[in-house]
């Protein structure tokens, strides 16, 4: 008998059992219902999410460790009180390896510096992106993430730069990754955040880099509604997203070293319905992918009303009215209710990946099916699943992203003129 079947047998006769082995530290990766990713918090999804997230841009396991070992008796508690002392450990970590950075820097060893700067801002981000709209603290804590951030990039030389693109008299921040070794203008793929990523932790997964040692260069943008733009600029999310991709666009156009003919366009999570849409309604993008299909949002919405599917962040009602401007629950879900692609994607007459995980637990596998089907004036249009064979199949696969990203990267550089070899 495999893991994956022992597990599930166990769950099945008998799930304290199984959540004793987590309590005994015994067990932490795991087959759970079908779903298989890195479990630590077994009854606490969107932490357990977040851990892949951390892990997948880079955090150590024995960080991790040290700072989800306290947070047992945590994680049952309700939203507030469970965020607030997640935070506090994952705080404490980030701040003891800025500490350490900053000795470093003193004896002159900036790569060094770089590199626990750049993990200690996973951490800050990390718990941030945990914390109830509101929340003390939360605005400060997003300040020192960035400053943190952008500082392991500067001591690190990394080949990544912030660049702010005028929009609605203010600007949409973006970080924006050159391609490798090409010699005149190179291709670029946009890249667009989902319901409660960032440009950062975009950046972080690592499809910027796996792109540019394929010849394309990568803008990663926080979008109205993510990161920057509604943190700190009240910039909501709008359903009409080819209204800001159209001026990344025209931003992108007047780049000497960017080829306007090769601009394609991804989106992971809800960016699987705002990419599409831009695509659809904005014709001088060449190309178009998403990592995690999200035909309907606003059946998925009615769902969770339900209790069906799993929330990725807590206080999701809350965090969901304020990424979207919304008073109250009604004004929400008549927002929710435009959210979808029903009778547009047959506007898009370019190459289009779709993508989603075999397992995905927040966004059904058949809405994936929906989009490919609805690509109908596509002339290069692709439907792939990740399974069990390849990894990466929970939702835009957060589990394993390295062999999907390397199949999307493959895919954009044949598509917009890079290389695979």
């Amino acid at each position: 008998m495999n893991l994956r079947s022992a597990l599930s047998r166990l769950y099945d006769a008998s799930p304290e059992g199984l959540l004793l082995l987590f309590e005994l530290g015994l067990l932490r990766a795991m087959t759970f219902k079908g779903e298989f990713m890195f479990r630590y918090f077994p009854t606490n999804y969107p932490w357990d999410l977040s851990i892949n997230l951390a892990l997948e841009m880079g955090a150590r396991i024995g960080e991790v460790e040290e700072m989800c070992a306290p947070l047992k008796d945590a994680a049952q508690a309700r939203d507030a009180a469970g965020s607030k002392a997640f935070r506090e450990s994952w705080e404490r970590m980030a701040d003891k390896l800025c500490s350490l950075a900053v000795e470093d820097e003193a004896r002159g060893r900036m790569i060094s510096a770089g590199d626990k700067y750049g993990r200690a801002a996973t951490y800050y981000l990390t718990a941030e992106r945990l914390q109830g709209h509101g929340t003390e603290g939360r605005e400060e804590l997003y300040n020192r993430f960035q400053e943190v951030f952008l500082r392991g990039l500067e001591l690190s030389k990394e080949n990544c730069q912030r660049v702010e693109i005028p929009y609605e008299g203010k600007h949409l921040s973006a970080l924006y990754v050159r391609a490798e070794g090409v010699e005149g203008k190179a291709p670029i793929l946009v890249q667009v955040n989902g319901l409660d990523s960032t440009k950062e932790m975009k950046y972080r997964v690592g499809l910027p880099a796996w792109l540019a040692k394929r010849g394309v260069s990568s803008l990663i943008v926080d979008q109205p509604g993510t990161g920057e733009a509604l943190r700190l600029q009240g910039l909501t999310a709008r359903y009409d997203s080819e209204h800001w991709a159209s001026r990344v666009v025209d931003w992108l156009e007047s780049r000497d070293e960017i080829d306007a003919q090769r601009i394609g366009m991804e989106g992971v999570s809800l960016g699987g319905y705002y990419c599409p849409r831009a695509v659809a309604f904005e014709p001088r993008f060449a190309c178009g992918v998403v990592w995690g299909a999200n035909h309907d949002w606003r059946d998925v919405q009615k769902k969770r009303l339900e209790k069906e599917g799993s929330f990725p962040v807590p206080h999701y009602w809350e965090h969901v009215c304020w990424v979207w401007g919304a008073k109250d629950m009604d004004e929400f879900m008549a927002i929710s209710s435009k959210v979808h692609l029903d009778g547009v994607l047959d506007r898009i007459k370019v190459p289009f990946l779709v993508t989603h995980g075999e397992k995905d637990s927040q966004i059904p596998l058949h809405w994936a099916e929906r989009t490919y089907e609805q690509l109908v004036n596509s002339p290069n249009r692709e439907l792939k699943i990740f399974t069990d064979r390849e990894g990466g199949v929970q939702h835009s696969s957060f589990d394993n992203s390295a062999n999907a990203g390397a199949y999307i990267s493959d895919w954009v550089a044949e598509t917009l003129g890079g290389h695979t070899a």
